[in-house]
């Protein structure tokens, strides 16, 4: 099991740095936290599990799509 988290972890990883869209790389940030928060639980830290849950995946996750409202979109293609 936690074999498989940390894959998806890296998975995720990979993704989040290789993806244009910023709003799929914060979507996959939260997901890598989420992620990170079921390790925390399964090695028997249910107090960092609930911090890494809420900041990592709820409050980061807001600040960054508050950030993203406010910026344009460039196109480089010219």
């Amino acid at each position: 099991m936690t074999i498989l988290l940390l894959a998806l972890v890296l998975g995720l990883a990979v993704y989040t740095v290789s993806t244009k869209d910023l709003l799929h790389g914060i979507i996959a940030l939260s997901a890598i936290s989420l992620l990170s928060a079921l390790l925390f639980y399964l090695l028997d830290a249910p107090d960092v599990a609930i911090t890494e849950a809420a900041v990592g995946a709820g409050v980061s996750a807001v600040i960054f799509i508050g950030v993203i409202r406010y910026t344009e979109r460039r196109d480089t293609s010219e």
